[in-house]
């Protein structure tokens, strides 16, 4: 009878051993599954982006330009700034460095910023990293050169930024930017246009980017009520490197550069 018996006792504790094990190989892979869970949420939220604006109770805005082939506005921007005491900030591209270098001198000279625009004012967000780094490289050492300056600030050519692009940009030692009104006086609308898109009550706060073109065809006639424009409204017009941190910060969803306490 007892010999009978072992059989079953035996079997009733390896089922039992089973189900705990079942149940221990269960609990590890939830366990394994929520930490991939909590890694992936983290990771998440690390979203890199460029700045578009910088979070302020200072009542400040920037004005930038971006360069790249025509030249025939530039001393008549630089002329107009300098009679209103505004400092700009110019991001410029390879080839334009390379045509007018006197230029280049000049925007510096006057205590303007002068940012990387890429060599080429190609779609850099479809490039490699070796490629970017040589587009990126090619106007900092050309600019540097010229002026003697270490360029940090980068605009993308078109503000088409991705994932390579932005982690290469910093990687470089730049600081990535935006804007936050575009004039879109490329569009050629005229004065007015330009005019309505600073203006405007639900765009225009506080630590405001607006981007404009030094090639733009009303950019000349259109600047000066610009700046008239805001500096009546209070708003003290900077280069982007005297408004934005250069550390202990974060950059929310929207592109807003925060203090990080």
């Amino acid at each position: 009878m007892e010999e009978k018996e072992i059989p079953i006792v035996w079997y009733k504790l390896r089922g039992l051993g089973l189900v705990c094990l079942c149940s221990l190989v269960f609990f590890i892979g939830a366990l394994v599954t929520e930490q991939k869970s909590i890694a992936v949420s983290s990771t998440a939220q690390e979203v890199l982006t460029p700045v578009c604006s910088v979070e302020t109770e200072q009542k400040k805005a920037a004005l930038t330009f971006d360069v790249d082939l025509s030249n025939e506005n530039t001393q008549t921007i630089l002329n107009i700034l300098e009679k209103y005491g505004v400092k700009a900030t110019f991001f410029v591209t390879g080839t334009w460095v390379g045509k007018y270098p006197e230029e280049v001198k000049k925007i510096a000279a006057a205590g303007h910023d002068l940012g990387n625009h890429g060599r080429n004012h190609v779609d850099m967000s479809v490039l490699d990293r070796s490629q970017i780094q040589q587009e990126i490289q090619q106007v900092h050492m050309a600019v540097q050169e010229l002026t003697g300056l270490e360029m940090n600030l980068f605009r993308a050519p078109y503000g088409a930024y991705g994932e390579e692009l932005l982690k290469t940009v910093e990687l470089s030692g730049y600081l990535p930017v935006q804007w936050e009104i575009d004039t879109e006086d490329w569009k050629n609308y005229g004065i007015d246009s330009i005019l309505r898109k600073v203006s405007q009550p639900d765009g225009k706060k506080n630590g405001s980017i607006i981007r404009m073109h030094n090639g733009a065809d009303y950019i000349t006639q259109a600047l000066e009520p610009v700046i008239i424009s805001l500096q009546e409204q209070g708003y003290e017009l900077v280069p982007v490197s005297r408004m934005v941190y250069w550390s202990d910060y974060r950059i929310d969803g929207n592109g807003r550069q925060c203090r990080s306490y």
